[in-house]
């Protein structure tokens, strides 16, 4: 006749599998509340000495763009649209950095998941 379950040990699984998925419940709470928080921040950069300035919230989104007189000139339309491109990506790049700061404070605490499995 067949053994049930494959693993050695028999009761012991279960329990320590209720604390993994307890633990597992509660780091999935923790990110999504701050990736919530993340959402709600607002992230500015400038370009250009400060004549162009764009801020984009957490969620990556535009929220505010603005612009010197001074670099606002007809003549020289590309300028000012490398301008408004370097501020939104220099913001988009602290929202990026914010979140994997984020990730890495949540994970650094795992040390490995899994490591202590013998398999």
């Amino acid at each position: 006749m067949a053994k049930k379950g494959g693993f050695p040990g028999g009761m012991g699984m279960p329990g320590n599998m209720n604390n993994l998925m307890k633990q597992a419940q509660k780091m999935q709470k923790q990110m999504e509340e701050n990736q919530k928080a993340l959402e709600e921040k607002e992230f500015t950069a400038s370009a250009g000495g400060g004549a162009v300035e764009v801020t984009i919230s957490g969620k990556k989104e535009i929220t505010k763009v603005k612009l010197a007189e001074e670099v606002v000139d007809p003549d020289d339309i590309e300028m000012l649209e490398d301008l408004v491109m370097a501020a939104a990506n220099e913001a988009l790049r602290q929202v990026e950095e914010a979140s994997s700061s984020m990730m890495s404070k949540m994970t650094g605490g795992l040390g490995g998941l899994g490591g202590g499995l013998p398999f």
